[in-house]
């Protein structure tokens, strides 16, 4: 559904003049080599995530610098252009920024950018798992009025940052369940304009899965 989707919005139309290419073998998978970070890839709440995710895998071993200085761009960015009802929560924390901590966070981005684009002159994707915790309980009260948990906003984003940060393409794939029978999740993040690449990935990684993975619980 996702490759007919992006085959959608791709496009490949001559008259189309902001189409990028004619629709890619989307099926069609080559060598690919596939970066871990290791003490990202074990950053979780719950060792389960990450042996799953290390079940599921078996890739080279890559460095990315400066992770928490990413997070601290990360917050002051998103948490300066989010308007969304759950984020009045949060002004408290995100009106203390100032214009320049604002301008010094893009700095930073563009720092954490070139260190993605080297990284990306090695292997041809970024393998994480895609949240920090399974899914936590919602407190009823969160129904109606919305949650401030930093907490667990930071583990449940603590891997989508890099994408959602920089701007590059990822996508999530079930791996297995924890012990509590929550799902979890396997994140590829490719170079820019990479798409291609990560669904084939995806697609692979999906044949391999036994079905019970994929089953609604």
């Amino acid at each position: 559904d996702i490759m007919l989707i992006y085959a959608a919005i791709l496009g490949s139309s001559a008259a189309d003049k902001i189409s990028l290419h004619p629709l890619p073998d989307l099926l069609s998978l080559g060598s690919l080599r596939l970066g871990k970070y290791t003490e990202w890839f074990h950053d979780v709440f719950s060792p389960d995530i990450s042996n799953k995710c290390e079940d599921a895998l078996s890739m080279f071993e890559i460095v990315i610098p400066e992770l928490d200085e990413m997070r601290t761009a990360h917050v002051v960015s998103i948490g300066s252009e989010r308007l969304t009802l759950d984020s009045r929560i949060n002004f408290a924390l995100f009106n203390s920024f100032t214009a320049a901590d604002y301008v010094a966070a893009q700095r930073l981005r563009r720092r954490i950018m070139y260190y993605h684009t080297e990284i990306f002159k090695n292997v041809d994707v970024i393998v994480t798992p895609t949240t920090g915790m399974t899914a936590p309980k919602i407190p009823k009260s969160a129904l109606e009025l919305g949650e401030s948990n930093m907490k667990v906003t930071g583990n449940l984003m603590r891997f989508i940052i890099a994408a959602n940060l920089l701007g590059f393409p990822a996508i999530s794939i079930p791996v297995g369940y924890d012990k509590q029978g929550l799902p979890i999740g396997l994140q590829i993040i490719g170079r820019p304009w990479a798409e291609a690449t990560i669904l084939r990935l995806a697609a692979a990684f999906e044949g391999l899965q036994p079905a019970s993975y994929f089953d609604i619980l």
